[in-house]
């Protein structure tokens, strides 16, 4: 028997219908003999209008009743999944995150969980009980419900499982795990059966969209495994696992230890819209860096890749960064009006950039990788722009017109095209 939570995303819960066949998962994993929790987000597309009507409402809205409209949508869902659990003749009751309690700090529209009392779910659970929580949301200091912003209800459901020590918690989502790369862009991307928390915290930072950064993060953090399944699949077929034997489809995040053969590349991964912005002849100062960084900052433009070239009299140096495409006239503004802050001879700068990366924890062991990608760019006539690296990753800038191409070459040059991933 094992003690699992499981997270259903908002296409899986969009109608009565999804939210039937995702309470047969349920079913068959209490069948099972196993201990469950669930937590759920709202049916697709109602957090929007949410958001939208309190908009609409006033564009000065406070704070604290947007987040007491938004957190709404959960609570509909998670009562629904309830009815339907004890329709099957499993005993359910629904739980809003000021029920469970799940703590946050009073940072509304983004708060952070500081902690979970697991007594009242650990009793609900070990009596055979499913709790159905309300993900995304939680309590504030002053009593106050709260939304955990973007990633929200993948976050809750690891900090749930991190709470009632879960032996994993499985989400649910639209597709069945995770990928070498987009299967849009290349269709012979194959599913990986294990990835260490450190690729996939990566990759989910570099533009694969399966989960979100957060809930790896606090993942990681807890060691709570985590499997990314799709709640399409048929509840009653047998389990079977990526490698063709009996056990848990989809994939397994888990810690690197877990992994016995570690691939020196695991994942391509794709980010579009990178713009590229350069400082000429920056008066080379102490803390002129953090001049021009905390500039932007200032205005809320995440900076990405970032290469600084000093001249040879030391006196100055060239700062070239990457920021999105739809911040890049924001950014442009804000360097220009910086206050005297900090010189430069002048700024150049163009959109319509992409940055393909390349990540494996088996680079740690292996020299070579970075140069073998440049060579497999140059094979296929491919320009860097800018290059960044870290001990599992290896990201380049390029015209976003060759991304794909770029894509498929290097998916096909480290062999993530045949191997069993």
């Amino acid at each position: 028997m094992a003690r699992i939570v499981v997270k259903f995303g908002g296409t899986s819960v969009a109608s009565v219908e999804r939210i039937r066949n995702a309470a047969r998962h349920v079913k068959r994993e209490v069948e099972a003999g196993n201990e469950v929790a669930v937590v759920v987000s709202a049916m697709s597309g109602k957090t929007n209008e949410l958001v939208g009507w309190v908009n609409e409402a006033s564009k000065f809205h406070d704070a604290r009743e947007y987040d007491a409209v938004v957190a709404s949508g959960e609570q509909v869902t998670a009562g629904l999944m309830a009815i339907v659990l004890s329709e099957m003749g499993i005993q359910s009751r629904s739980f809003a995150g000021w029920q469970v309690p799940i703590y946050t700090d009073d940072a509304h529209g983004a708060a952070r969980i500081t902690d979970i009392d697991p007594t009242e779910l650990d009793k609900r659970m070990s009596a055979g009980w499913v709790p159905v929580i309300t993900g995304f949301q939680g309590i504030s200091p002053h009593g106050r419900v709260t939304t955990l912003g973007r990633g929200g209800s993948d976050t809750s459901a690891v900090a749930v499982a991190a709470a009632v020590k879960a032996d994993r918690c499985d989400i649910y989502t639209d597709v069945d795990g995770v990928y070498t790369t987009d299967p849009r862009i290349v269709p012979k991307a194959r599913r990986l059966t294990k990835i260490s928390f450190e690729e996939m915290l990566e990759m989910a930072s570099l533009g694969a969209k399966v989960l979100m950064i957060r809930s790896v993060e606090m993942a990681m953090a807890h060691k709570v495994r985590l499997t990314v399944r799709s709640s399409f699949d048929d509840p009653d077929a047998p389990q079977i696992a990526p490698d063709g034997t009996p056990g848990v489809p989809g994939t397994l995040v888990c810690d690197e230890d877990e992994i016995m053969e570690k691939q020196i590349v695991s994942g391509v991964t794709l980010a579009k819209a990178e713009a590229k912005i350069t400082l000429r002849d920056v008066k080379d100062n102490p803390g002129v860096a953090a001049a021009i960084f905390g500039t932007l900052a200032d205005k809320g433009i995440i900076v990405d890749m970032i290469v600084q070239n000093i001249a040879d009299d030391g006196a100055t140096t060239d700062i070239t960064f990457t920021v999105p495409d739809s911040e890049y006239d924001k950014a442009v503004k804000a360097l220009e009006d910086n206050g005297g802050r900090f010189e430069y001879a002048r700024l150049s700068g163009s959109k319509g950039g992409a940055k393909v990366s390349v990540v494996g924890v088996g680079m740690r062991s292996h020299a070579g990788v970075a140069s073998s990608m440049f060579k497999a760019l140059a094979d296929k006539g491919i320009n860097i722009q800018l290059i960044t690296t870290s001990e599992i990753k290896t990201s380049v800038l390029i015209d976003e017109e060759y991304a794909e191409l770029a894509v498929r070459a290097l998916h096909t040059y480290y062999g993530l095209d045949k191997q069993d991933a």
